[in-house]
This record gives structure tokens, sequence and C-alpha cells, in this order.
């Protein structure tokens, strides 16, 4: 009797061991069932503004999603006036901008309670492009470039332009000057530029997002919103010249103009040109919570045989989040792991868009900085 109930104890032992195996499988296949029924929430980041930036924007954006599936980044260009605008009223996550931010509009970030931080992302460059049947190559003087966005040079074939382009057919036909309708850092930088070179263009007309472009009541000027309009229209008006960011003439395969730099030498954007420009300046940047301090002016017409003279940094403007006033514990992470890799492998040359430079490592050492002031809340 003994042996039968030991055996019959291990019988039943057993079957309880299988039971429960087949159990723990049935809950495990039901746990991994639901894990897989469940997938990781995606967060979403939005980002508005700058088109200066924009063909480097959808390159990061594409190379970092593909990277990190979870994350999905919305980027809307319209403008830098748009951007600060909508990061101000909270429509963005994180606005763009090309010049930095004057201290009025710094003051009305104050005022939501938070602290706004703002730092370079990457170094572009302002062309001017043109569309004039038979002239693929341009030179242009400082003087010359100011006075045909002044309306004071009318034709193509002025003696001013063949002065400098003895060999190119340069027709008997009116300039048609393109320019941005909307409130753009493109045309921020450019104008600023023009008031460096030029102290007509500078009492007449002065710098900003927007101007009053005397070409416009010449009847010779045409306005185009963002710099892909400004590019679809230079395209389909013949005689025409417009400035843009040097990535839409790239992409575009727009001609570029020879511009006149600080040294004498006429200078075409290129990677190295763009380089020597920052390399023989020393920026200054100031800390990101004062970022209204830093000044446009400091790449323009930069010194140098090789220099091209219209560089700009374009920057990214994000909040500190005091006390969770704007971004949720999940999307401060987000954020700040998609800014540091924008910062160190966005930088490389392999994920650079044609057209732009990385930043100098200590401009990307400020950005690192404020980065890591973004509380969760």
């Amino acid at each position: 009797m003994k042996k039968i109930y030991t055996a019959l104890t291990v019988f039943v032992l057993t079957l309880g061991l299988v039971a429960s195996g087949c159990i723990s499988q049935e809950q495990g296949e039901k746990t991994l069932t639901n894990t897989k029924q469940v997938p990781q929430q995606q967060i979403i980041i939005r980002t508005t503004g700058a088109t200066f930036p924009m063909y480097q924007i959808q390159k990061w954006i594409e190379i970092y999603q593909k990277l990190n599936p979870n994350v999905k980044i919305e980027y809307e260009g319209g403008g830098s006036g748009h951007g600060q605008e909508a990061f101000l009223k909270g429509l963005a996550d994180i606005g763009r901008t090309d010049p930095p931010v004057k201290e009025a509009s710094w003051k009305k970030f104050l005022a939501t309670g938070d602290q706004p931080l703002q730092f370079p992302e990457v170094v572009g460059a302002v062309v001017v492009v043109f569309n004039v049947p038979g002239v693929n190559e341009l030179k242009l003087t400082k003087d010359v470039l100011a006075k045909i966005f002044l309306g004071e040079i009318e034709y193509w074939d002025d003696k001013a332009i063949k002065g400098v382009n003895p060999s190119a057919k340069l027709p008997h036909k009116k300039i048609i000057v393109i320019h941005r309708s909307d409130s753009s850092g493109t045309t921020a930088i450019f104008t600023t530029y023009l008031t460096q070179i030029s102290k007509e263009w500078s009492e007449k007309v002065g710098a900003g997002k927007v101007v009053d472009w005397p070409v416009d009541k010449m009847g010779r000027g045409v306005a185009g919103k963002g710099n892909p309009g400004v590019v679809a229209i230079l395209k389909q008006t013949k005689y025409s010249i417009a400035y843009t960011e040097l990535s839409y003439a790239i992409n575009e395969n727009l001609p570029v103009a020879a511009l006149e730099n600080k040294a004498g030498e006429f200078v075409k954007p290129t990677e190295e040109t763009i380089k020597t420009a920052v390399a023989n300046v020393k920026s200054y940047i100031p800390n990101s919570t004062q970022g209204y301090k830093e000044d446009l002016k400091q790449l323009l017409d930069a010194p140098g045989k090789d220099s091209y003279p219209i560089v700009a940094f374009t920057h990214l403007l994000v909040w500190q989040n005091k006390e969770g006033k704007h971004y949720s514990p999940e999307k401060v992470k987000a954020i700040k792991e998609f800014l540091r890799w924008i910062l160190t492998e966005g930088q490389k040359s392999e994920n650079l868009a044609p057209g732009y430079v990385g930043l100098p490592k200590e401009v990307a050492e400020i950005g690192f900085k404020a980065v890591e002031m973004i509380q969760e809340g």
C-alpha cells in the first residue's frame, strides 16, 4: 500500500506540475500576445518656422525617425516670423528662426512665465540667383548688387553690370526683382548685409524680416512666400533676380552669382568658402537665456579673400519648461534626445544636406548647455 500511495502521489504531483506548466505557458503566451497588441506610444514633436534650413531639417527628420520610430517630428515652414509667433502661442514645441529673436519679442516669451532658450543649429548661406536666358555666370560688385535691389539699375545690359561681366551676353531687358512676401529670416539676413555694404540702402530701406522694397513702387518687384515661393517665381520669370538659401539653388540647379567680398574678390558659395567665412570671424553666442543679445552681423562680410560674404547661423527656440508649463515629461525626454542628436550626429558631413555647414565646436557646446537646462517639470 505504501508503494502504491507513493506512486500515486508522484503521479498526482506530476500532473499538477504539467498542468501548472501549461497554465504558465498559456499565461505567458497571453502576456506576449497582449504586449504585441499594445505598441509603445508615439511622441509627436512639432517644429515651425524658418525655411532657410528647410532641406537640412527634412534630412535630419528622415534620418532620426528611422532610428527612433516612436518619435514623430512634424515640420512646418512659414518663415522665421511665423516660427517665433507659433512658439510664443504654444503651437510649436520647437521654434526655428534665422536671425536671433529681438529683445521685444524675447520679453513676450518671458511674459508666459517660462524661460525661452535660443541657440544655433547649423550654418547656411544666402545667395543671389538669376534667370537670364543665355547667361550662366554673373559677377556682382557690392555697389551693383545694392543698386539692383534699390531699383536704380533697371536693365541687364547696364554698363555697371557689363563692366564686371564683359563676356556675358546681357540683354536689354528690365530686371525683375523677386523678394519674400512673408516675415522672413532670409530677408533679415540679406537686408542686414545690404545695410553693411551700402550706405544708401541703409538710409533708404534698412534691415528687417519685412521691408518696403523700392522696386515694388517701380512695378518691377514680385513677392513670393517662403524660399520655395521665391524660387518657383524665379524659374517662371525670365530676366529676374532673387535671393534665397544656398540649398534651394543647389536642389533646383539655379545659376548663382559670384559676389564681391570684403577683400574685393568675387566668390561663389561653397562648403569651403562658407567654412572660411566662419573660421575668419570669432563668433559670439550669448548664453541661451539671453538669445536676443546675439548680433546677426557677426558672420556677414567676413574678412579673407576666400570668404563668402552672406553667411549666417539659423537658430532653435525651445522652452526651459519651468513647472512643466509647456511639455510633458515624456515630451521633454524626446525633445532633449532629438536636440542632442542634432548637435552631435546631425553635424557630421554625412548627415548635412547640400548647402549647409556644421557648427563650430564651441557653438555646439552652447546648445548642449541649453538642452541640459530643459526641465521635466
